[in-house]
């Protein structure tokens, strides 16, 4: 498969310690890609390499299929978000825009304006100066300036990190406009589970510099979500009664239980068929597993943002 970005054994070295070790990341063209850890963990240091302002002690990367110099060659379809953007407090939305895009050499009539209006700004006043912005509209005009000279991706380090409830609704519409309307492919940190579950369609957990697992939004539904585990004597005898009343999605996991992933809410109606059946039952259960408990799971530890 032929990725827009992979990173093949990234690692970055401090001193004696690895701030990353062996990291192989790879995202599709169109996929929001949720890079997801703890502070600390290493997200910073992938995207500062992948972005040209870091380089690696070993290993590579590639854009659009290329390496090395070539990929190089490639950044300027790359816009980057890192930490806090880098605004002039005292100019407004669109001359801080402004500023950039004749910095890059484009002018076209109503660039800035296409720009603002992608981020939800159009209607704020050009007379207000970025510096009296909220830390949300901060952030959209981050991502925007981050826009200009029409990148195919964007790689954004934890852009909703201290917002308020608010500014976490703006900038999740703000990236799924960007990927849903415009096509371009986003890589995004945080460690906010939650809202990252509700917006990203693949996943890599990274802990303590090493990438633990990489897994899409279908993966993940599988991994985790809501659904009915059966315990019993009787795999084969459970799943065959299901069926006879109607339920079909009934498999048996990696603990040699039942799950079934339909009718949830008809768990005693499960109950009662299965023993009907003289199958002996011995637990049913509703299990609900959210992003953060698979995390947990999968770094072993407890979650401290």
């Amino acid at each position: 498969m032929s990725y827009i970005l992979e990173t093949q054994n990234l690692t970055k070295t401090y001193g004696k310690k690895d701030a990353i070790k062996d990291i192989n990341i790879h995202i599709s063209k169109g996929e929001i890609y949720g890079l997801i850890g703890r502070n600390g963990a290493g997200k910073t240091t992938i995207m500062r390499i992948i972005t040209g302002l870091s380089s690696p002690t070993s290993g590579s990367y590639s854009l659009f299929g290329k390496t090395g110099a070539d990929a190089r060659q490639f950044m300027n379809k790359v816009g980057v978000l890192i930490e806090s953007p880098g605004l002039y407090p005292e100019r407004s939305a669109y001359e801080n825009l402004k500023i950039k895009c004749i910095g890059m050499g484009i002018n076209p009539n109503g660039y800035v304006e296409k720009l603002l209006k992608t981020v939800g700004l159009e209607n704020v006043d050009n007379k207000k100066s970025a510096g009296s912005f909220s830390l949300g509209m901060r952030q959209r005009l981050g991502i925007a300036l981050a826009l200009v000279g029409e990148p195919e991706i964007i790689v954004l380090d934890e852009p909703i990190n201290g917002l308020d409830p608010q500014g976490i609704v703006e900038v999740r519409h703000t990236i799924e406009k960007l990927c849903g309307e415009k096509g371009i492919t986003v890589m995004i940190s945080s460690h906010i589970l939650d809202e990252l579950g509700k917006l990203a369609t693949k996943y890599g957990i990274i802990h303590e510099g090493k990438l633990l697992d990489e897994f899409t939004v279908d993966d993940l539904k599988s991994r985790c979500g809501k659904y009915v585990i059966i315990n019993s004597d009787n795999n084969e005898g459970v799943i065959k009664t299901l069926r006879n009343i109607g339920i079909q999605d009934a498999t048996v996991d990696d603990d040699n239980k039942v799950r079934v992933n339909e009718h949830l809410d008809e768990s005693d109606k499960m109950a009662k068929a299965i023993v009907n059946a003289g199958i002996s039952l011995k637990e049913i259960y509703v299990n609900n597993v959210s992003l953060e408990d698979y995390y947990l799971s999968v770094t072993g530890g407890q979650h401290n943002g």
